[in-house]
């Protein structure tokens, strides 16, 4: 046996004891043995001085360990609070609503619970308003944080009742949504909030398997001068180790050190904890995922692999938008959009407009509506939720202009209620067309165009394929985008009325309700 034989059986045997240490998928889901029960991840959102960061302040400064020298030593994007009954959650600090929904577009899912907090001295605001509807994209409980309660002009009932006008009954008004009474300040009601929040996990029976490799997503990321690039990353899987090869987005490298967030060094580290490594060779996105490899060898090819791909796809999809009305197909059953206008009458109105458009087949869902003009967290929102903006009288800030063109989000702009309430309907047609699996049974060219005083316009047509008959339906296609779909008033060859006309022939045509006909449309005809 040769040398090279020897080491390349040597590798194998190796990779086959470490992969044996671990607990296997079967057909890519955990093995339910191997689930352990795991601290649920909280995520603080609302609007800005409502008091997100006191609260987490105090809950942080009230929960630690003890033993622990020298209380909160530095400030990182994740904290674990530990108590006395052996519990522990894991609490996100993100800057905002923004980057919690930024994480999510990237396919990143790291939250279990949203806290929301109000501050019963001001208002449901439309901070506030953004934040709920970006914890409801994303598909996770929500609890109500009713914080300033110490103050003289708190008053819990009018956010309550602000609440359930939006549809969010609280639990003790006999709805859905739990909620606490809170003060950051002096601490009353948060013992409370904590075991709501505890209850819910409870409920969510929230699992990881601890014995295999450590998988999870970059929290946040920076290149410090004494100690270079620094990592703080949440483990949502397996067990993480010093000595482990990690690969962060594109970045990778041997993990020289761990740290909480109170600075102590630690040797491994398990599911939903978060901590800081040293040992990336660059500083990865938040919200990438990351991995655990074998050796170094691996996890470069892996990041080679990956860089690779990258190109390729952004080669390849550089121009093709996420979604538009246009494209809309019979795998879509909602018709998601964000509507942002001038003032609350006009949101109000066009809203209730399209929603009244919902059909049997396709629902038209406003996920999220505001005054103001179009932001980068409405482009965000649009991104994770695969949304469609309607705007009305309103314009789009320069940031949120760049943003949605990278990330191709079809924006609309109306200053007629009826134009904007015209496109949703025809986009609701295609998709309505779609889901019925309907068969194109003739095309045709509009060649010439002629204006009826009683008629309206008839359209001089060649058919280009198959046939037509008189009771067909159709759609009218203008540059590749549908202008209307409908039915014949009349079909007509030379001066006679016609049951059909034939593939190669010419004919002319009425379209029932619609005289908007240009020369070079093109017309679908499909069996009723």
């Amino acid at each position: 046996m040769n040398k090279k034989t020897n080491d390349w059986m040597k590798i194998n045997y190796k990779a086959a004891a470490y992969k044996s240490k671990y607990a296997k998928k079967e057909n890519g889901v955990e093995n339910e043995k191997d689930l352990k029960p795991r601290s649920p991840v909280v995520t603080l959102m609302g609007h800005v001085d409502h008091g997100k960061t006191s609260l987490l302040d105090y809950i942080r400064k009230t929960n630690i360990i003890a033993g622990e020298f020298g209380g909160i030593t530095q400030h990182v994007g994740a904290y674990n609070v530990k108590f006395k009954n052996g519990k522990s959650i894991t609490f996100l600090d993100t800057p905002g609503h923004e980057a919690f929904t930024a994480m999510r577009a990237r396919g990143t899912k790291i939250t279990d619970i949203v806290i929301i907090v109000i501050a019963t001295d001001e208002n449901v605001m439309p901070q506030t308003k953004e934040a709920i509807s970006h914890a409801q994209v994303a598909k996770v409980p929500i609890i109500f944080a009713l914080n300033k309660i110490d103050k003289v002009n708190s008053d819990p009932i009018k956010i309550k009742r602000k609440l359930s006008e939006m549809n969010f009954l609280l639990k003790e008004w006999g709805g859905h949504y739990p909620s606490q009474e809170i003060s950051a300040k002096s601490g009353e009601g948060v013992d409370q909030l904590l075991e709501k929040i505890l209850l819910e996990a409870k409920k969510l029976n929230l699992r990881a398997n601890p014995n295999k490799p450590a998988e999870g997503t970059v929290i946040e990321a920076s290149l410090e001068k004494e100690r270079g690039y620094t990592t703080t990353i949440l483990i949502q899987g397996g067990t993480l180790k010093v000595g482990d090869y990690l690969v962060a987005g594109t970045f990778h490298g041997k993990v020289k050190l761990i740290l909480n967030e109170r600075g102590k060094s630690l040797k491994k580290e398990y599911p939903s904890k978060p901590v800081i490594i040293l040992g990336l060779n660059g500083a990865p996105t938040p919200g990438e995922k990351f991995k655990v490899f074998l050796n170094e060898k691996e996890a470069k090819q892996f990041v080679e692999n990956k860089i690779k791909l990258k190109k390729e796809h952004k080669f390849r999809f550089q121009r093709k938008p996420q979604i538009t009305l246009e494209q809309m197909t019979k795998k879509i059953k909602k018709l998601k959009l964000i509507i942002k206008a001038d003032v609350d009458g006009s949101v109000e109105a066009l809203s209730d407009s399209l929603e009244n458009l919902s059909t049997d087949k396709i629902v038209v869902q406003i996920i999220y509506k505001n005054i103001g003009l179009i932001s980068e967290s409405d482009i965000l929102l649009a991104v994770a939720s695969n949304a469609i903006i309607i705007g009305f009288n309103v314009k789009i800030t320069s940031k949120a202009k760049i943003l949605a063109k990278k990330n191709k989000i079809d924006i609309r702009l109306y200053y007629v209620i009826y134009n904007a309430i015209n496109a949703i309907k025809k986009a609701l047609d295609v998709m309505t067309l779609d889901a019925k699996k309907i068969i194109t049974v003739g095309t045709a060219k509009v060649i010439n165009c002629f204006k009826h005083k009683k008629i309206g316009t008839i359209a001089g047509c060649l058919i280009l394929t198959g046939q037509i008959k008189r009771n067909s339906k159709l759609r009218l296609i203008r540059k590749g985008q549908l202008i209307y779909s409908g039915e014949l008033n009349s079909l007509k060859r030379f001066k006679e009325d016609v049951k059909e006309v034939n593939k190669g022939y010419e004919c002319g045509i009425v379209i029932k309700n619609f005289n908007d006909i240009k020369i070079g449309d093109r017309i679908e005809f499909y069996s009723p």
